[in-house]
């Protein structure tokens, strides 16, 4: 595991200008020569979109987007799926639209699942739509560059009536009714720079183009940056606050499941190739966990059967009670049934606080306009 952490270059310590400063000096000076020219084009396709030179494309029937203005790692997953269940509870017939980051796939439609079975493994279908299909009963999953011709396919092929689209901020081609923005406060400055030097994908005012903030695992220290606040009084966009609480434990095969009580006072030896391994380890921590080994891998880390044989050694000889994964990672592993069975998977779901109502309300109000208006 060390191998993998020794080949990448910590972004994380350079958004942060943490750590030995010297080190990344030449990866900074690079980064914001290439911030600078990303940031011009990024500004001129919005003024395109903002000025109706470039049209959005309304599709017949309601689309939340769920996005954010950063990469990775705000929860935008258990979002989707908390998303889906609420509009099932409410009689809607939702299907989820994504791009599916990771996708081995070329072709411009994929129907990861029709709602009933799963019809694609995750490295074709990337490995959040795969989880959200995994999670989600009677919910199409379709993914493909394009969400028009994706969103077609969902309304059209499948007669579902609310779209969720998912990590659509920045995907100003379609037309959303209710624009969701996902913010991790702790990791987000006014001051933050745009991609590569910083951790955006797009300037901070952008935020003005939200209809409703999700400020995300706000059961952690948090206090709204400066700028930030100012934009969101400004606009007048409503907040909302979530926590990521844990679920449950499944074994990685799903053949059997433990309520996450279980791993109190147990020691265990964890992985993750994830966008924010912090917030697992902090979840672990949470639940009093002793953690004796925790090996970070890249986003989306497609482990190969050495690397697995060296966690399954190291989980072996340090005598741990669980080995212990998340889901994300668990779905990349479906190729290695006898590993999966010595792996517990934590489950982690999206609640809102203080009142679920409250959001539930909000997003039937806006969905109810949508459908006058339509």
């Amino acid at each position: 595991m060390k191998e993998v952490m020794k080949e990448m270059i910590n972004w994380q310590k350079i958004w942060d200008d943490d750590g030995n400063k010297n080190v990344y000096i030449p990866v900074k000076v690079i980064a914001s020569i290439l911030s600078f020219f990303y940031l011009g084009v990024i500004n001129f396709r919005n003024w395109l979109y903002d000025h109706k030179i470039f049209k959005e494309m309304k599709l017949p029937c309601p689309v939340i987007s769920v996005g954010n203005i950063t990469v990775g790692g705000t929860g935008k997953t258990p979002c989707v799926i908390m998303l889906a269940r609420m509009l099932q509870k409410n009689g809607f017939k939702p299907a989820v639209i994504s791009r599916g980051y990771g996708s081995k796939s070329i072709n411009p439609v994929n129907i990861i699942s029709d709602g009933d079975k799963i019809l694609l493994d995750s490295e074709t279908a990337g490995d959040e739509p795969y989880l959200i299909a995994q999670e989600l009963k009677n919910v199409p999953v379709i993914t493909g560059a394009k969400r028009i011709a994706t969103g077609e396919t969902a309304i059209n092929q499948f007669g579902v009536n609310v779209l969720i689209c998912d990590d659509a901020m920045q995907h100003r081609q379609i037309f959303r009714d209710i624009n969701l923005v996902l913010l991790d406060n702790r990791s987000l400055s006014g001051k933050d720079h745009v991609l590569p030097r910083g951790r955006l994908r797009e300037p901070i005012k952008e935020l003005g183009r939200a209809d409703a903030i999700i400020l995300t695992r706000t059961d952690e220290t948090q206090q709204i940056d400066k700028i930030i606040g100012e934009i969101i009084r400004t606009k007048n966009i409503p907040v909302f606050k979530s926590i990521h609480k844990p679920k449950d434990i499944i074994r990685g095969n799903y053949n059997a499941r433990e309520p996450v009580s279980e791993l109190k006072g147990k020691k265990v030896y964890a992985f993750c190739g994830i966008a924010n391994p912090d917030s697992f380890k902090k979840i672990l921590l949470v639940l009093e966990t002793k953690i004796l080994s925790f090996d970070i891998f890249p986003d989306h880390y497609r482990y190969d059967k050495s690397e697995l044989e060296k966690i399954r050694t190291g989980f072996i000889s340090c005598h741990a009670d669980y080995l212990v994964t998340t889901q994300k990672d668990a779905v990349r592993l479906k190729d290695n049934p006898e590993f999966l069975k010595m792996l517990s998977v934590l489950r982690v779901e999206m609640e809102m606080i203080p009142s679920a109502q409250l959001f539930e309300k909000y997003i039937m109000e806006q969905i109810k306009f949508c459908q006058v208006k339509q």
